[in-house]
């Protein structure tokens, strides 16, 4: 594909300067590296790279690392709220993304150091502040994990 053939909506990659515009979260909570690709009002392809400095691998297991799966699931919320707050063009506006639902988690492979996860979020659903969201982390291409999640876009509480 050439460049003028990119489809509508596409917004393409982001670096780690843009993730930081769109999200309030900061190490060791930041779950997102890359965005590779996204298309407003539709998905995202993100990707975290994991790496044995995590700090939940010291107690997540001692001699067995492995990404806690609770771990898996705000990753994929967080592709989710970059790619709403992009979509509804928040950025910079101190919105934040809430979460309000998981179905269907299952996980399918362990996410250890050294891994790349994909992080593939779909927008299923969008009704004003609220969206619903279907994402999948793979691994190499297969599925790691797997669920769906649904997200309030809100500003942030008072003091």
């Amino acid at each position: 594909m050439g460049e003028g053939d990119k489809a509508e909506g596409a917004l393409g990659p982001a670096d780690i300067r843009r993730i930081l515009a769109l999200l309030p979260h900061r190490y060791p909570m930041l779950l997102v590296d890359r965005v590779v690709a996204m298309v407003k009002d539709t998905s995202i392809h993100a990707v975290k790279a994991v790496t044995m400095n995590e700090p939940f691998f010291q107690g997540h297991f001692p001699g067995r690392p492995i990404m806690p799966g609770v771990l898996i699931v705000e990753a994929l919320a967080q592709a989710g709220g970059v790619l709403a707050i992009e979509s509804l063009g928040l950025a910079g506006t101190g919105k934040l993304v809430y979460f309000m639902g998981i179905d269907g988690v299952k996980f399918r492979k362990p996410v250890e150091p050294g891994h790349l996860l994909d992080l593939h979020v779909t927008i299923l659903q969008a009704k004003r502040n609220i969206c619903k969201f279907e994402g999948r982390a793979m691994l190499d291409g297969q599925l790691a994990t797997e669920c769906q999640f649904t997200a309030m876009i809100a500003d942030p509480p008072g003091d």
